[in-house]
């Protein structure tokens, strides 16, 4: 009897004690869940909250309802290297486009580092002169004979590089090209005044004057294109009639020049 009433006590008693609470005791497999099954928990909890009778009828948004993500489509991947053809011919070269405007001149670069110095070169032609030029004077006056005389001058002024020979009355051509000559004298009373400007043995331009009671200046000009050992003097022309120059020891009336204008290298 004591027994059974010990046994109705504890069957009392356990019955009496809180039942264990499984919220409380961590399950060691929850750390464990996906993240995503917790969240797709908690909006079906969200859904099944109460709803007063009064609410209007809500539709379940997009967001909250069973299918969280869209469905996938299957889209065909079509593979461009098997539609791909053969590979063409190259065209024809097109025109050329029109040039482009002129831009600005740069601003000048920096001076570069000087150069080497370099071998010296081959030497040239020694004492090879480019240029001409004469200008030679007669004192004394002059007869004609019953021959052609020339005419010498005795009067250097200006003789450069000695091309005109006093000796013989002539000037040499040592330069090739376009020469400019000049011939002055005074004519004697009553008498004739002939003379030639002679190229080579050619008769070139005449410098004549007829007997005249008074005696006066006369001139005569003229180019001529000399080559290499031509010749250019003046002769005294044999006529009829007596033929003179006048001059004297104290002046200057007889002159004859020459200068080369420009060179045959030059033409």
């Amino acid at each position: 009897m004591i027994t059974a009433c010990v046994w109705a006590l504890m069957l009392l008693w356990a019955c009496s004690v809180v039942p264990y609470n499984e919220s409380k005791d961590p399950d060691p497999r929850q750390d464990q869940i996906d993240p995503k099954d917790n969240h797709q928990d908690a909006r079906h909890r969200a859904v099944r909250q109460c709803q007063r009778c009064c609410d209007p009828e809500e539709e379940i948004p997009q967001q909250y309802s069973s299918q969280p993500y869209p469905p996938y489509k299957i889209v065909p991947m079509i593979n461009i290297t098997v539609l791909k053809g053969e590979k063409g011919e190259t065209g024809e070269r097109g025109a050329y486009g029109k040039s482009g405007k002129a831009g600005q001149v740069g601003p000048p670069g920096p001076t570069g580092i000087k150069g080497i110095k370099g071998s010296m070169g081959v030497p040239g032609e020694a004492c090879k002169s480019y240029f001409a030029a004469f200008s030679v004077a007669r004192k004394k006056g002059l007869h004609s004979n019953d021959y052609y005389q020339t005419l010498v001058f005795d009067t250097v002024l200006v003789n450069l590089y000695s091309h005109f020979n006093m000796f013989t009355g002539k000037f040499f051509c040592y330069v090739p090209g376009i020469y400019y000559f000049s011939l002055n004298v005074h004519t004697w009373n009553q008498k004739e005044t002939y003379l030639h400007v002679m190229h080579n043995e050619r008769e070139v331009v005449i410098l004549y004057t007829q007997p005249s009671d008074r005696s006066i200046m006369q001139s005569q000009s003229l180019m001529l294109e000399l080559e290499t050992d031509d010749q250019v003097w003046v002769r005294l022309f044999k006529g009829e009639r007596e033929n003179a120059i006048f001059s004297d020891e104290f002046d200057i009336y007889i002159t004859f020049n020459g200068h080369l204008i420009k060179p045959k290298n030059e033409l």
